[in-house]
């Protein structure tokens, strides 16, 4: 019913993902599969309720009625079988400042903030660019799977000013759909340390393979209690431009603490079509999500099919969710500026850097499935007719 495979001309949106190529690959003249946005259409469904809103003449002050909250509660039960309230539920701009609200709201300058690394690059600004202790705690494998190093995180956890934990829930960009042992060993970790978890579950919607997403304050009441859940419709509708999301608490102090910060900055208000972009997506995206789940995961076998038999030397853990691949290139015995260079110069592909997300990065890099099947076999075509 949908048109995954229809490949849409970009130039000329101001589209981030085009237009800052030259800034970081030194050239226009790739493919980009880079930034964590779709090159496919939003849905139909979304794009006729935008058309019809702006078919209007004015473009006033705007308010969030009723509709938008009832539609986050009606999708967190459809999709993710979480029940919340309307009470627990705030508009935020996006997910990163809602981040940095949040450590406004809940720490001091010089308190210590834990990230698992590697991680999507904003959770180091977020904590560091607002005066506080970056705490970084590295995810380790373990049967060929990342997962917390449980020991470390606790070490971390229990120091006097260690306040807060930012889980990204799934993962970017090791794909990783934590499991509910998983996360209740880190609940019970921060609850003995009191420390707060501030859950980015962004990708949450892009859970492959049938698994399910577990939402951190759906584990038990005392998850709930300690836990700010930061959730939009941007990744999985690919309307990311109209800087809708929205964060949920159930602990009433927690959750004005986060009001009073976001206020108290004037971003609380939104725009003209904040809520009509939510709304269209969560009450009529549906049948659209379900065709691209099954496209998405066809590229992700297209990718392994293509690395093991072009090149097999090039290594891919089958992500549990999101539409970015970590892949690993260092059988190439690169450096990292030699690795680049192959990639963005010779092969002309934009993947992000894997030292981006941190140090254990190096030797990796970040490769967006959300593309047209035709560009992403182009793409991989270039790498394997330019590897060292």
């Amino acid at each position: 019913m949908y048109d995954f495979d229809k490949i849409i001309n970009r130039k000329g949106t101001n589209a981030y993902k085009l237009d800052l190529r030259e800034k970081y690959f030194g050239s226009d003249d790739l493919i980009p599969l880079w930034v964590a946005d779709m090159d496919f259409a939003a849905p139909p469904e979304v794009q006729k309720e935008i058309q019809k809103r702006a078919a209007h003449e004015i473009y006033g002050y705007t308010i969030r009625k009723d509709n938008f909250a009832n539609s986050i509660i009606d999708w967190c039960s459809y999709k993710h079988e979480w029940e919340i309230q309307s009470d627990w539920i705030e508009y935020s701009p996006g997910v990163v400042p809602a981040l940095a609200f949040s450590v406004l709201a809940f720490s001091e300058p010089g308190d210590g903030i834990i990230i698992n690394t590697p991680v999507y690059p904003p959770f180091y600004s977020v904590v560091s660019d607002n005066g506080r202790n970056l705490i970084r705690n590295s995810l380790v494998k373990v049967d060929g799977k990342y997962t917390f190093d449980y020991d470390s995180f606790e070490i971390e956890a229990a120091k006097q000013r260690t306040k807060i934990f930012i889980l990204c829930n799934p993962h970017n960009p090791v794909g990783r759909a934590w499991s509910k042992e998983e996360l209740l060993r880190i609940h019970e970790i921060c609850q003995k340390h009191e420390v707060l978890v501030l859950s980015d579950e962004i990708h949450s919607d892009l859970i492959w393979w049938g698994k399910k997403h577990i939402a951190f304050a759906a584990l038990n009441d005392d998850a709930a209690a300690n836990c700010i859940t930061f959730m939009a419709p941007s990744k999985t509708f690919n309307i990311a431009g109209f800087n809708t999301s929205y964060v949920i608490a159930s602990n009433p102090k927690l959750i004005a603490a986060y009001r009073k910060t976001q206020n108290r900055l004037q971003v609380h208000l939104g725009h003209v079509m904040s809520s009509i972009a939510l709304e269209s997506a969560y009450n009529l995206g549906r049948p659209w999500l379900k065709e691209l789940i099954a496209y998405i995961e066809s590229n992700i076998n297209l990718v392994d099919s293509f690395l093991k038999e072009h090149l097999p030397e090039v290594g891919m853990d089958m992500p549990e969710a999101t539409y970015l691949l970590w892949l690993n290139f260092k059988e190439w015995k690169l450096s990292q500026r030699e690795l680049k260079s192959v990639i963005f110069d010779k092969a002309k592909v934009g993947l992000n850097d894997g030292t981006s997300f941190g140090p254990e990065g190096k030797g990796y890099m970040r490769l967006n499935v959300a593309s047209p099947r035709a560009i992403l076999e182009k793409a991989l075509n270039q790498i394997a007719e330019n590897r060292p």
